[in-house]
């Protein structure tokens, strides 16, 4: 649970493997999925390297795999997929996958180069039999001419496309052919301009379609002929051609569907085999050719399992020396890593988005799983809406084996499903918050029965008969006795504000005090992150000049705003509200000491010494995280260098050296937390212009952010509307009908009701309040405490490889 609330802790390790050993290691490794390994080879290029020959065998393999693939889909043959994690195979093993696959490719290739000649035939003699059809059609039809007249030269037009027709003085020459039924008309013009007009020419369309690669609807032309083949010898010939393609396309099958069963077997193989051989490029070998050196960040806490792995590599290689592997002391900056598993992998992808967290600091995705989903329910509050949400959700979740399976068809649709527990989480606190604001598709619950009576406005007299006959509007007194019970509506808002004229006023003065006082809340909680992280890197400096004014400002301040909000709701009551003052008129007249108005009453006893002081605390607050800083810095910086001239004068600074002067300075000038150059050089001005810019940003910020957290309320304040006129305009239609069209028309209308409430309220409603609860997060939220500038760690792992998703 450590690695949750903060990043695992990394180690940099050096290993040596024998070049024997190396490849089965290395797929040991990739099947634990716990190493990054370091490209040692960086000045080499990519086509130089020592393994590059492999890479391009499994690459040829990898096209002869795809050309498969595709032989399968257009002959509609399943690849058989069992789910089965087949190990890499040993390099001799390549070879005869190799062997195989390429007789499968030479075979297939050959099939479909018989299957193409054997098709190509088939369609000469179907067009040459369809061809005599119309021909004798044409002559049975045709005009009476002597048969001494023509000639005999019926000859294929496909056949005659380099061959000249001799035709006799005085005789007609006659050709008939096939043609593309959109060539027909530039065909004709071509004749019509090459024999001057001396032509006759007839045409008709082909009974049947002729399947060809080559030629799709063709037609019949003729130039007066008469056929003197045999329509039989074709038929002979077409049947016996059409039994060779039967065997032909059977046996095509057959080795596609052998091949079927180990396709996805093969890929997994070849794929894990470039994997490795990828890896390998990135170690360094040694002089003598028989070691292979490798750089690797590892979590610390699995080093035990990444050395158990190492061995069974090598006892499956069947070398006889053990890999070597050593903790590696470095200045450079680990990589960022965050253990997860599916519940948790949404909400730490919502703040790796926004940047990868620096080495060992705090972690917000445990505190984002649940203010995350809260947040967008306050915004997204409908008891109605979260129970859809949440029904889509368990779907998503109950068929998660199978749904995942069917990943990678649709990239919107992989959104959704990567994120199924954090709209489960979503839906759930919709529905709480909905029966908070007692909404439900713009209707109210009355579960525990109102808390206000109208009856007691009656019974005192303040009502009757006449009063209701001359006004429209009227308005229950809490402050007579029996209308107001006393005791608030046991959980969530009354459901007689649902029938309000003034339930928009009321609404929106509760929403606006609790956006402020959930971001004022969250934000506070931010900078207490930030104290974590102080006291995990021991920057004690950081503590007391950045923290403690930073908390200082923040409460004396805003957090005094939300003290008096509180303080006014529980304070005034029925019989005293009318003296309550305004928030706002108090809040202003705060910074400007303007307390000289008599007609506005104090909240309490002492205000004016109490606002005066926190106001002046604030004020303080400022230079303090402004000017101590960066004096400070500078004069340990100066101290630091006075200590080494001296112990230079001393003669004491023997056998450090410059490294030990450097390390010196950068002790005492920096060390000023996460992210912070930590080098030995010192520029007084940079550090001043960084903290003047931290310290507006963040005095700023608190009232930016303040007022940004008002979003809450207005998001929540839309969605409600949207809700209520959706009701009105388009499912109270349908209710209101007392005749039977209306029976068959409130199905009708409750199918348009359900469409708008999904497409508005749900999608694009949602995805509004998705969006802005993720911008509160990140920004007002994260930047208290998180500065999101380290890197990944990006492990070699098949299973990420097989996924389909590496990041190298």
């Amino acid at each position: 649970m450590a690695s949750l609330f903060r990043s695992e802790e990394m180690c940099l390790t050096q290993l040596f493997l024998q070049v024997e050993a190396a490849y089965c290691c290395i797929a040991e490794l990739g099947e634990l999925g716990l190493v990054q390994l370091r490209d040692l080879n960086q000045s080499v290029s990519s086509f130089l390297r020592k393994f590059v020959n492999e890479i391009r065998r499994c690459e040829v393999m990898e096209r002869i795999l795809r050309f498969l693939e595709t032989e399968m889909e257009k002959a509609d043959i399943v690849v058989q997929d069992n789910g089965e994690n087949c190990p890499a195979p040993l390099p001799k093993n390549m070879i005869d996958l190799e062997v195989v696959l390429e007789k499968l490719e030479n075979d297939l290739n050959e099939v479909n180069r018989n299957q193409k000649t054997l098709k190509q035939n088939f369609l000469e003699f179907s067009e040459l039999k369809h061809l005599l059809k119309k021909t004798q059609d044409f002559f049975q039809t045709g005009a009476n001419v002597s048969n001494d007249f023509f000639s005999e030269d019926t000859v294929h037009l496909l056949e005659l496309q380099h061959e000249t027709v001799a035709i006799a003085p005085g005789r007609l020459g006659f050709i008939a052919g096939v043609i593309r039924r959109e060539r027909i008309a530039a065909f004709e013009r071509l004749l019509w301009r090459a024999c001057r007009g001396n032509v006759y020419m007839k045409q008709s369309d082909m009974d049947v379609l002729l399947e060809d690669p080559t030629t799709m609807n063709r037609i019949v032309h003729r130039v007066q002929m008469q056929p003197d083949q045999s329509i039989l010898r074709c038929s002979n010939q077409i049947d016996f051609r059409c039994q060779v393609l039967n065997q032909t396309e059977s046996h095509r099958r057959r080795v596609l569907q052998e091949a079927a069963k180990n396709l996805r077997n093969w890929q997994v193989k070849v794929k894990k085999i470039k994997a490795i051989y990828h890896t390998l490029n990135l170690c360094n070998i040694d002089v003598t050719q028989q070691c292979l050196i490798a750089e690797m960040w590892c979590p610390v806490a699995d080093v035990g399992r990444i050395k158990k792995a190492l061995n069974r590599g090598k006892e499956r290689s069947g070398s006889s020396v053990a890999p070597i592997m050593t903790m590696v002391q470095t200045n450079m900056a680990p990589p960022t890593f965050n253990r997860t598993n599916r519940f948790t992998a949404g909400f730490q992808n919502i703040v790796d988005a926004y940047g990868v967290g620096a080495y060992r600091e705090v972690n917000p995705a445990p505190y984002t799983i649940i203010t995350f989903p809260f947040l967008f329910a306050v915004m997204f509050g409908d008891c109605g809406h979260g129970a859809i949400l949440l029904g889509f959700s368990l779907y998503m979740i109950i068929h998660e084996k199978n749904l995942g399976a069917q990943r990678g068809s649709n990239e919107i649709w992989d959104t959704f499903f990567n994120g199924r527990y954090l709209t489960l989480l979503m839906s759930i606190f919709s529905i709480y918050t909905g029966f908070i604001y007692n909404d439900c598709f713009a209707k109210a619950f009355n579960i525990f029965g109102s808390s206000w009576h109208v009856h007691a406005m009656f019974h005192n007299g303040t009502w009757d008969a006449h009063v209701l006959e001359n006004n429209v509007l009227l308005q229950l007194d809490p402050a007579v006795p029996g209308v107001f019970s006393g005791n608030p509506y046991p959980f969530g808002i009354d459901p007689i504000w649902n029938i309000a004229s003034n339930k928009l006023t009321f609404l929106n003065s509760y929403k606006m005090k609790m956006s402020v006082i959930l971001g004022i809340t969250q934000m506070t909680f931010g900078i207490t992150l930030s104290l974590f992280n102080h006291i995990y890197f021991k920057n004690t400096m950081n503590i007391l000049l950045q923290f403690v004014p930073e908390m200082i400002f923040i409460l004396c301040l805003f957090g005094y705003l939300v003290f008096m909000i509180i303080y006014k709701w529980c304070h005034y009551t029925v019989h005293t509200s009318r003296f309550a003052p305004s928030i706002l008129i108090h809040f202003i007249n705060m910074f400007l000491f303007n307390y000289s108005d008599s007609s506005i009453e104090p909240l309490y006893e002492h205000q004016k010494e109490v606002q005066s002081l926190l106001v002046i605390l604030a004020l303080i607050a400022v230079p303090w995280m402004l000017l101590f800083k960066p004096f400070i810095l500078l004069s340990n910086h100066r101290k630091a260098q006075l200590r080494v001239r001296t112990r230079i004068l001393k003669g004491s600074s023997e056998g450090q050296g410059a490294n030990g002067v450097g390390r010196e300075l950068g002790r005492w000038g920096h060390g000023v937390g996460v992210g912070e150059d930590t080098g030995c050089r010192f520029n007084f001005g940079d550090i001043f212009v960084h903290q003047a810019i931290h310290t507006i940003e963040f005095c700023l910020g608190s009232i930016s952010n303040t007022a940004s957290y008002l979003r809450l309320w207005a998001l929540s304040l839309a969605h409600a509307e949207l809700s209520e006129v959706l009701w009105t305009m388009v499912m109270h239609i349908g209710l209101s009908s007392a005749s039977w069209a209306g029976l068959i028309g409130v199905f009708i209308i409750f199918a348009i009701f359900a469409v708008l409430t999904v497409a508005i309220l749900l999608v694009m409603e949602g995805l509004s309040a998705f969006l802005h609860a993720l911008r509160l997060h990140w920004v007002e939220f994260q930047n208290k405490f998180y500065s999101g500038t380290g890197y990944k760690f990006n492990p070699f792992s098949f299973k990420t490889i097989l996924d389909g998703n590496p990041d190298e």
